[in-house]
């Protein structure tokens, strides 16, 4: 019975953490769901969409922690839609990633560039979870410091 009332316990506490959201931007369908299910399985909360147009426009609706896009793309490409998403929130972590270019020294508004297929699945859920602790900021780091004194006190 106490370990049921653990696991519910357990179960509880995992519903109110909230998840992070990202919104990933791809014209390549087979990309998109790949990255999809790699960030879904980690716990990320993934919104997908195959244009520029289309992301800004759900952007817009809010709710995304970090933006994933892929460089080139018809339309509004990658460069541009990271420089419109700044525009609105310059706070808002974004990763531009690329097939066909291995080497990106254009001036672009993003946190971290990485060409595709030249970074193993690890180092991008790494980049992804320090953009997001970036994000966030000290305010976490301070609350665990207010109670410390009183945590002190108790013992």
């Amino acid at each position: 019975m106490a370990a049921t009332t653990r696991l519910w316990a357990a179960l509880r506490k995992e519903k109110m953490k909230p998840k992070r959201t990202i919104l990933c931007v791809d014209d390549n369908e087979q990309s998109l769901s790949i990255r999809k299910v790699l960030l879904e399985t980690r716990g990320y909360r993934v919104l997908t969409c195959a244009t520029g147009e289309e992301a800004l426009e759900r952007f817009k609706k809010g709710g995304i922690d970090l933006v994933l896009t892929d460089l080139i793309m018809p339309g509004l490409d990658g460069t541009r839609l990271i420089e419109q998403i700044k525009g609105l929130s310059p706070q808002t972590p974004a990763i531009l990633l690329s097939g066909k270019v291995r080497i990106y020294d254009r001036d672009t508004r993003a946190d971290v560039f990485l060409p595709k297929g030249m970074y193993a699945p690890a180092e991008l859920l790494e980049r992804i979870r320090l953009l997001l602790v970036r994000k966030r900021g000290p305010k976490r780091a301070q609350s665990r410091t207010s109670r410390l004194p009183t945590q002190i006190g108790v013992a």
